[in-house]
């Protein structure tokens, strides 16, 4: 019997905001506790630090350098193979409830003669995700979508207005009776205009477990993608008051790093968001509140588990938990994510297979390996000619990868669509950042400026820069070497798999091809 897949990713949720990753104070009793039925990837990174490039890379399989959805809201072209490809060929339903950040490729489609609503065109809009529930989750008011399934939902509950999302479930009362937008981070200590259960992580899981069941006895792998920890920092009660300031972390920061700034970093730590997280009263009324959103999904993931159990599908169902990036949170004095410090780029990965061992990996591992462990487990071919990553199947059922694992990941930033990219005058093509990361040592490759390189092993904070360091010069040629051989092997030959080449090689002249004979 073919296993279903539950794919469940939390936007901007942190590697160390977890108590099973370390968190001191977080309560995530739930996600402990799936831990420790499954295996934990301690050492998981994301092939880009934002949320489009990063979900595109974990759908495709694919570095953001060949699959080309280098930002937000940059298409992914029509043609590029996804996850839902893959599976429906071996008789899955794959699904999506929540959010993609998926643009799609509708000049791509108009030039292939492909109807955006037909059956298939829906699938190459939608990233190849049957949208079940499609809700990306950032509705300002200038672009609110009445049609939204959660707003009418809401309005049926009884919230008025043309973007209850905005106005109920992302704002507070001020406490005079006006709305206070979450968009501004001084209103994060606030709860929410509507309560925990009307809130859009209890609606996606309300809706995820319609999708289930639907489903019936036909395989199925649901995405379920919630929208929260991700800004606006806004929960409903009691999540929004569950934490306080001595709750949260101390920042990791240091003089050190504002002394000889990488020019491309000192251009993002003038970003309004940075500035904000770098003040310590900002984080002490933030934090508690992402806190809380994290509690909630640990909540929300008790209920959903418990359904699970009720009809009897935990014992056929790979459940995954993840992450598409972090979130600085003041750390290195900035804000958001984009850059290449491990508060955004390492990610969460809990994967609980039925019949698989139980532990710990400090395995290098890639967003990118999801998708071939998902066909791998579903019986499918070997598409090493398409997938970058690499199936994670032998580690959770407790084999030794071999010498053969990877000892590097690589993630990349286009930054042309920043601020930062004005304030440095680059441009747009130009504004490009590449990291390998091998086991000690982190390299960041910036087009046009000087590169960085961190020593984890002795500098795990990543706060001096020995880039500009004499006696690091051959581990500088050594990484940049390193990162050229990584682009070379790029897999850019889809069409035809590796065996088909094989089987063809040095066949010409049976093939009727006689060129050179005498």
């Amino acid at each position: 019997m073919k296993p279903n897949f539950l794919f469940i990713m939390a936007d901007q949720l942190r590697a160390d905001y977890l108590g099973c990753t370390g968190h001191p104070t977080i309560r995530t009793p739930t996600i402990d506790g799936f831990a420790s039925e499954g295996m934990q990837f301690n050492r998981a990174f994301v092939q880009a630090p934002v949320c489009g490039p990063s979900r595109m890379s974990f759908y495709t399989g694919r570095y953001v350098i060949n699959h080309g959805a280098t930002y937000n809201n940059v298409p992914l072209r029509v043609g590029e193979p996804t996850l839902g490809d893959h599976l429906r060929p071996l008789g899955y339903r794959v699904a999506l409830v929540g959010k993609t950040h998926m643009r799609a490729d509708i000049e791509g489609m108009e030039r292939l003669g492909v109807d955006p609503g037909s059956s298939r065109g829906v699938l190459a809009a939608e990233c190849g995700f049957e949208p079940y529930e499609r809700d990306d989750g950032l509705h300002p008011d200038q672009s609110a979508d009445p049609d939204l399934a959660y707003n009418r939902y809401l309005r049926a509950k009884g919230y008025e207005g043309d973007n209850p999302w905005h106005d109920y479930a992302n704002a507070a009362d001020d406490g005079s009776g006006d709305v206070a937008s979450g968009w501004y981070l001084r209103n994060a200590h606030r709860p929410a205009r509507v309560p925990a259960e009307d809130s859009e992580t209890a609606y996606m899981t309300d809706r995820a477990m319609d999708f289930i069941s639907e489903a019936g006895d036909q395989p199925w792998c649901l995405h379920l993608s919630y929208i929260k920890p991700h800004w606006p920092y806004m929960a409903p009660a009691p999540y929004h008051d569950m934490y306080g300031p001595e709750d949260i972390k101390p920042p990791n920061r240091s003089e050190m790093e504002r002394k000889n700034e990488h020019p491309v970093v000192a251009a993002f730590r003038q970003h309004e968001e940075s500035r904000n997280f770098s003040d310590d009263s900002v984080r002490e009324r933030v934090i508690p509140t992402y806190m809380g959103m994290i509690t909630q999904l640990d909540d929300e993931l008790a209920r959903l588990f418990a359904y699970l159990r009720e009809k009897g599908l935990m014992e056929n169902t790979v459940i995954v938990l993840t992450s598409d990036h972090g979130d600085f949170l003041g750390d290195h004095w900035l804000g958001e994510k984009d850059l290449m410090y491990e508060e955004a780029e390492r990610i969460p990965l809990l994967i609980r297979m039925p019949g698989g061992v139980r532990g710990q990996s400090d395995a290098l591992v890639e967003a990118i390996d999801l998708a071939p462990t998902f066909v791998d487990l579903a019986g499918g071919p070997n598409l090493d000619h398409v997938l970058e990553g690499r199936s994670l199947a032998p580690l959770l059922r407790g084999e030794d990868p071999g010498d053969n694992w990877r000892d590097a990941v690589v993630s990349e930033m286009d930054y042309a669509w920043r601020h930062a990219r004005n304030t440095l005058g680059v441009e747009p093509d130009a504004a490009r950042t590449t990291m390998l990361r091998t086991e000690q040592w982190k390299y960041v490759h910036y087009r046009g400026f000087r590169p960085q390189l961190f020593d984890l092993h002795n500098d795990p904070g990543e706060h001096r820069d020995l880039a500009n360091e004499p006696e690091y010069s051959g581990i500088l040629r050594d990484m940049a070497d390193r990162l050229f051989s990584w682009m070379e092997r790029r897999r850019t030959r889809i069409t035809v798999s590796n065996e088909r080449v094989a089987s063809l090689t040095g066949k010409a002249r049976e093939r009727g091809y006689i060129f050179g004979a005498w």
